[in-house]
């Protein structure tokens, strides 16, 4: 599959709504993050009656029996982590004082301390190669698996002394994508993949000390177990991939025929190419591309990079020290945000992307922006 065209748009979906501006725990809208493309345990998702446990998302391949098709799953695992400070009066024992830590909240209010967070890993499912026709033969279930983890950090203040303890904890993740292909003419299959969260789920705890709502505990409880901003990428080898957008006017209504539930495949690479697609929660046009102009990721590609960045250098210091300490991926945000130099801003006030050919009233073409 030729990935490196697509880096740059799959990476941005990933992110989407992972921290949005102002880039603070203690914002409210950032209290209900990861609402694109999220794959919950069925239990919790049958509670729900709403919150999807699958996608399903179908395209059509011109090929024959021996076209090999590649299927990669890509998404976010959540990684709870807990903020354990150095309490005021340490424990007595026997042999004498023991360090003890207690709880920090989330959010954290405090902006020189680091909070209770829900940072993400990337996770990545490589469905092996499979021929078209084998597919449509037998349909192909590839399982997968990610292991519950805890791993802890000590941070010392000057005298050398534990001020702090990070503990990030991962629960288990447990899935299956299901490949299949039926035959629609000699040279034609549609291809239909769906990706299931099987992960066991009990309810969360009645405790509650972080003094969230009961619904908002529970969806947390269910995302530490959930698929986040899961998308599928397509590639064909021997083959190519149908436009669903701008199918030819034959395929025209078996492209419309072509049940996609949670996410919307696309053609994606240097405009003319068909081997690769990309199914996304977020409905994108073919070939789509991140502006040059941009210096990185700002977790919402919806949104105007200058608008956020002018928004991010009128931060006050106490805000830019809490979106420092809250998250790495927030800290470069910053970092790159303030180092930005005046032509770069300049840059993306505004840009010319291309002349196009345009009739002029009296019949002539002229050429304008």
């Amino acid at each position: 599959m030729n990935t490196k065209p697509i880096d740059a748009i799959a990476n941005a979906l990933l992110y989407e709504g992972y921290m949005l501006y102002p880039y603070r725990p203690s914002s409210v809208k950032n209290r209900q993050r990861f609402n694109f493309g999220v794959l919950y345990p069925k239990r919790y998702s049958e509670e729900t009656g709403s919150d999807p446990y699958s996608l399903q998302t179908e395209v059509l391949v011109e090929g024959v029996r021996t076209t090999a098709l590649e299927v990669r799953v890509r998404f976010l695992k959540l990684v709870d982590r807990v903020m354990q400070r150095q309490a005021q009066k340490p424990m007595e024992n026997v042999t004498g004082p023991t360090e003890s830590f207690e709880h920090v909240p989330q959010p954290g209010f405090d902006p020189t301390a680091r909070a209770s967070w829900q940072e993400a890993i990337e996770c990545d499912v490589a469905v092996p190669a499979a021929l078209v026709g084998a597919l449509e033969a037998a349909p192909l279930q590839w399982t997968f698996a990610f292991p519950r983890k805890e791993e802890s950090e000590s941070l010392r203040d000057a005298d050398g002394r534990s001020a702090e303890t990070i503990v990030r904890k991962q629960e288990a993740l447990y899935g299956t994508v299901e490949v299949g292909a039926t035959r629609v003419t000699d040279e034609l299959f549609k291809v239909r993949v769906r990706v299931n969260n099987t992960t066991p789920f009990q309810d969360a705890p009645r405790e509650n000390p972080t003094g969230q709502s009961t619904s908002q505990s529970s969806r947390d409880h269910a995302l530490m177990r959930s698929l986040v901003s899961a998308h599928v990428r397509f590639g064909a080898k021997d083959g190519c991939f149908v436009s669903l957008l701008e199918p030819p006017g034959s395929l025209t209504e078996l492209a419309a025929s072509c049940e996609n539930v949670g996410a919307w495949p696309v053609l994606v690479g240097a405009p003319g190419e068909h081997d690769t697609m990309l199914a996304s929660p977020i409905i994108l046009y073919d070939y789509p591309q991140i502006a040059p102009e941009s210096p990185g990721d700002l977790f919402d590609g919806t949104e105007i990079d200058e608008i956020l960045a002018l928004r991010i250098m009128t931060m006050t210091d106490d805000e830019k020290r809490e979106m420092r300490n809250s998250d790495a991926r927030a800290r470069k945000i910053l970092e790159r945000t303030e180092s930005l130099p005046i032509e770069h801003l300049r840059k993306l006030h505004g840009t010319l992307r291309e002349m196009r050919p345009e009739l002029h009233p009296s019949g002539l073409r002229e050429e304008t922006p």
